[in-house]
């Protein structure tokens, strides 16, 4: 009897089992006829291109899109600044679009860099005729900027802008460390390369500061000189707003929306029905839904379909390098020297290929890693004798820089945050805290260096010479490349070196770029290289292979791990077990996210070419 109950209990289980599979097998076919079988509404004669904003606007994607699954929202909707830039560019000489609609609620992120670049699509999509409106309830500082670039701003009567201009404010943790007994080791070549300050001072110390300051002080002008030209303000109206804000607010009766259309930041204060009532009007048409007729910028980019090129039709291929350099094969987000490398390859290996962009968006990594696609650009250019040209984005610097010294030439925007040239080592030692809980070790070695680096002893003075004497190699062999590929005397070069953190107006004075330009400007640029006519080329972007299996892992991470915003997994992981501790773990979270972003990177000598004060910026 117990036999049959268990024979029978199994043969339900299997039958439940294969039932299971076989509807999700037929789920997957009915989504797929879907998929083949469905045609897109054809456009309207007469519509809005709506760019919905909501997310953050990347060079390439960071992570597994889940719209399918539903898992998107507008925490983790991931949107190409291309496609963005494409649409605009189609819509502009497109008779049935009519008006471009600029909804800046839902951004989330964005960088000056990339904005940058949107506005100058705006900019031609408006020389056009056609009318430009950019809406939010609220605009944040970045919102802000690319609404300027709108004829018409629209904001609710509830809203503001808020704009605070920029600042670079660190957490400092050298206190807390002699607190906990930690002892923290840093090797360092590069007089103001600060990438530890925050584990050995209590303050930003003062050449920091002043380089901090002159950066922060060029992306502040350029974002001021957009603001007050676009919205036609006297120069200098900005600052003086922002100097008496409370005064003016208060003749204002406290209303920040009131004080924005005084000051002319902004052109309408319409409440939801009003705005859409206004875009109505605007564009002529209304859809079945009682909304102004549009298309969002996805849907009309999809329905616009790309020519495939033609066989031996001259082409020049775009590669983006997003993220932080490491070696080996990568998944998106990083920088894998392998997967990189096998990435440009394809591209080379492309028929018709006559010249390469690499559009850096890097704040530094591994040195093993940025040496070896360093080698990879420069192979390309003298055996494949294809013209390399680099476009930086939001941050090319430290080994984004060193990767960048393969090209022919380099163009950053306006915004571009470079430089940082300097190598460091650092990780910490835990002796004295183990000594404090009674724990001591002690042994033996056959040599003075046996066990020297260990965690849990001081640093061996052998061990601590010698590595500081190879981040000094390194360094060295970093100004030498410098020097060699952009032909700057050492004097000039000592000047910008050190680690110093440089705008890209202060690394065009300097010659460490070639001059200011957008992804377009570095296609043109290596279609000139490769002697070719304009618009006799197409320009194509080779994206990176991406296996099932890590498209599997990276959306178990995004699930399991990341969340919909960025936690300190240490914060977490002590406020779900032990919620007494909580306030701590606010406390030394930052300190705890702070090492994990130098010791993440498996450098195979540990060194690094990295620069943490501008990789805030850099996506």
């Amino acid at each position: 009897m117990i036999r049959r109950l268990f024979r029978g209990l199994w043969r339900s289980i299997t039958v439940v089992r294969s039932s299971l599979a076989n509807l999700f097998f037929l789920a997957l076919v009915a989504l797929l006829l879907i998929a083949l079988l469905d045609r897109p509404a054809p456009l309207p004669e007469r519509a809005a291109l709506r760019l919905d904003l909501s997310g953050r606007v990347v060079d390439a994607p960071t992570r597994v899109g889940g719209s399918v699954l539903g898992f998107d929202d507008g925490a983790t909707r991931e949107l190409l600044l291309t496609d963005l830039i494409d649409s605009i560019d189609l819509a502009a000489k497109d008779t049935r679009i009519v008006a471009l609609v600029i909804e800046l609620d839902g951004l989330l992120g964005i960088g000056q860099s990339k904005i940058t670049e949107l506005r100058e699509a705006i900019a031609r999509f408006r020389k056009t005729g056609k009318p430009v409106v950019a809406t939010a309830d609220y605009y944040s500082q970045d919102q802000y900027l690319l609404a300027v670039e709108a004829d018409t701003v629209l904001m609710h009567p509830y809203g503001a802008v808020a704009i605070e201009g920029y600042g670079y404010f660190l957490n400092f943790f050298a206190e807390a460390l002699e607190k906990l007994s930690v002892s923290m080791h840093v090797f360092r070549a590069g007089e103001f390369k600060s990438v530890a300050e925050p584990f050995l001072r209590s303050e930003m110390s003062a050449g920091e500061r002043e380089i901090s300051r002159r950066w922060l002080g060029d992306l502040w002008d350029a974002y001021r000189s957009a603001v007050e030209t676009r919205r036609g303000l006297p120069e200098g109206a900005l600052d003086a707003l922002l100097g008496a804000y409370a005064e003016r607010l208060r003749a204002v009766g406290g209303d920040p929306a009131k004080l924005a259309a005084r000051e002319g930041l902004v052109d309408e204060l319409l409440d939801r029905q009003q705005r859409d009532a206004y875009l109505k009007a605007l564009v002529g048409v209304e859809s079945d839904e009682g909304s102004y007729e549009n298309i969002d910028f996805a849907s009309y980019l999809a329905r616009q379909k790309a020519p495939a090129l033609r066989p031996g039709e001259d082409s020049i291929a775009v590669v983006v390098a997003q993220g932080n350099i490491q070696p080996g094969s990568q998944g998106l987000g990083a920088i894998g020297a392998e997967s990189l490398v096998e990435t440009l390859r394809r591209a080379v290996d492309r028929e018709g290929l006559r010249g390469l962009v690499l559009r850096i968006n890097s704040g530094g990594g591994s040195v093993f890693a940025s040496e070896i696609i360093r080698a990879e650009l420069e192979r390309i250019r003298e055996e494949e004798d294809i013209p390399v040209v680099v476009s930086m984005g939001s941050v090319a610097a430290s080994g984004g820089y060193y990767i960048a010294t393969a090209a022919d030439r380099i163009l950053a925007t306006p915004a571009t945050i470079t430089g940082s040239i300097g190598v460091f080592l650092a990780f910490p030692t835990f002796e004295r805290l183990l000594e404090r809980g009674g724990v001591y070790t002690d042994g033996v070695g056959t040599t003075p260096v046996a066990g020297g680096a260990r965690l849990d002893r001081p640093l061996s003075p052998i061990v601590e010479d010698a590595l500081q004497q190879t981040v000094e190699d390194i360094y060295q062999k970093f100004l030498d490349l410098v020097a060699r590929s952009r032909d700057l005397r050492p004097d000039v070069l000592g000047d910008v070196a050190e680690g110093r953190v440089l705008s890209a107006l202060q690394a065009r004075e300097v010659g460490l770029v070639d001059g200011l330009g957008s992804l377009d400007d570095a296609a043109a640029a290596a279609a000139e290289l490769a002697g070719l006519d304009a618009d006799s080329y197409r320009v194509i972007t080779i994206k990176p292979s991406i296996s099932p299996q890590q498209l599997l892992l990276q959306r178990l991470s995004d699930l399991l791990l990341r969340g919909p915003a960025p936690v300190s997994e240490l914060g977490l992981w002590v406020r779900s077990h032990f919620p007494a501790l909580a306030p701590a773990a606010v406390v030394l979270g930052p300190a705890y996210d702070e090492l994990t972003r130098i010791m993440e990177h498996p450098d195979p000598r540990h060194l690094y070419m990295r620069c943490l004060s501008c990789e805030s910026l850099a996506f």
